[in-house]
């Protein structure tokens, strides 16, 4: 008898293969493939208003940032007062 390992070994292989271009990964592949010659989904104008806000976005998340960096100090020099403060009498 002939030795059975290297025919199984090589089914399986094809078995992987076949699984990989015939399963998800190759269909998006193909698909990938397939839209290369698309436009893009935005037109510029789209484009220049998406800019426009992420722009608008990005001042109001630094604002909110230098008004929580405040409020942090506030609340650290008002802990601090606290802890030097002298006891409070009863």
């Amino acid at each position: 008898m002939q030795d059975l390992g290297p025919i199984i070994a090589s089914l399986g292989l094809f078995a992987v293969v076949g699984a990989v271009v015939l399963g998800p990964i190759g269909r998006a592949f193909a698909e990938r493939l397939r839209r290369k010659g698309i436009e893009p989904a935005l037109d510029a104008g789209e484009l220049d208003a998406l800019r426009d806000e992420l722009t608008a976005v990005r001042q109001q998340l630094a604002e909110l940032a230098e008004r929580q960096d405040f409020t942090e100090r506030l609340l650290a020099k008002a802990r601090e007062r606290e802890l030097l403060s002298p006891p409070k009498e009863r």
